[in-house]
């Protein structure tokens, strides 16, 4: 969306978004009715032909494509792998917008793999794209560092104003062929593949720090969650406490002060801030603790005695 956005009010007369390809309109609200998403409703907005194909290997697709012509086509968190034929149809091919310093986080989820893994940097990589995933050579980067708190989905809107800033900075050079494509170190890549829902499960035998990121890398999707007498708690803020840590089993509540709920984990306590169980809204621990006793209670188990 910030690419598409940055793109429309800044191309002029050097170049003109002739169409915008985007995932079909999938049902929302309670009535899960049919829903545009964002990125159709700007295009619509400026008169742009949108297509909405569920998949871009067919002969029509491929032959509408053909017929606009394009001298370029951009790609940012599109959803869909582009086959050959589409990647060999603009006259100077197809660049992609990433999330990540490449080789670093190749895949659907690298901004979930940077807060995971403690990454103190990340950034965005304009990239030529090919077949392999996000393998293709390099054209430029622009790196941020991670804050300290800060939520996949926080950093997941920061970075996309990033790419589309350096798109809409690039597009001159890119458009005259003035900039230098740099290959990537295969030896260096790590990959991002698509988070699995299950993986949102908490295991309190795992270290606090690492507990703190992912609820940070899980938040707001698929949101780290844990068991309490058979009830899904869902965990949306932590924090690590220092120097609490105590000879209990992983996942015992300890105490829930100061506006935390505080539990022991495989190394360290981790402090609840924000919290939802099923059903409910989210809610701060205080407020939680407010109308519900945890002293004592081990989280994780599907029931207590």
């Amino acid at each position: 969306m910030p690419s598409l956005q940055r793109l429309l009010s800044t191309g002029g007369d050097a170049y003109r978004v002739i169409a915008v390809y985007t995932q079909p309109d999938r049902p929302a609200g309670r009535g899960r009715k049919l829903r545009p998403g964002p990125v159709k409703q700007l295009a619509q907005e400026h008169d742009i032909a949108v297509y909405q194909p569920q998949r871009l290997r067919g002969s029509e697709t491929l032959a509408e494509m053909r017929e606009l012509q394009p001298d370029l086509m951009v790609v940012a968190a599109y959803g869909l792998l582009l086959p050959q034929a589409v990647l060999d149809l603009p006259n100077l091919g197809c660049i992609n917008v990433h999330a990540s310093l490449l080789p670093r986080w190749r895949g659907a989820a690298p901004v979930h793999y940077a807060i995971l893994n403690g990454d103190p940097v990340t950034g965005c990589t304009l990239m030529q794209m090919e077949a392999g995933l996000d393998t293709g050579p390099m054209l430029c980067q622009r790196e941020t560092r991670i804050g300290e708190h800060e939520t996949c989905g926080e950093l997941t809107a920061r970075l996309a104003g990033l790419g589309a800033d350096l798109l809409v900075d690039s597009m001159t050079a890119l458009l005259v062929g003035a900039l230098t494509p740099v290959a990537q170190n295969d030896e260096r890549a790590t990959h991002a593949p698509k988070i699995p829902k299950q993986a949102a499960a908490v295991d309190w035998g795992q270290p606090a720090v690492e507990l703190e990121r992912k609820i940070r890398a899980f938040n707001p999707w698929p949101v780290a969650q844990t068991q309490w007498d058979g009830r899904q708690l869902r965990l949306w803020q932590a924090s690590v406490r220092t120097g609490a840590d105590r000879d209990l089993p992983a996942g015992t509540v300890i105490d829930c002060h100061d506006d935390a709920i505080a539990v022991q984990t495989g190394d360290g306590v981790l402090a609840i801030t924000e919290l939802q169980m099923a059903g409910k809204r989210r809610t701060s621990a205080a407020a939680f603790v407010n109308a519900v006793d945890l002293d004592g209670v081990v989280l994780g188990r599907e029931s207590q005695q």
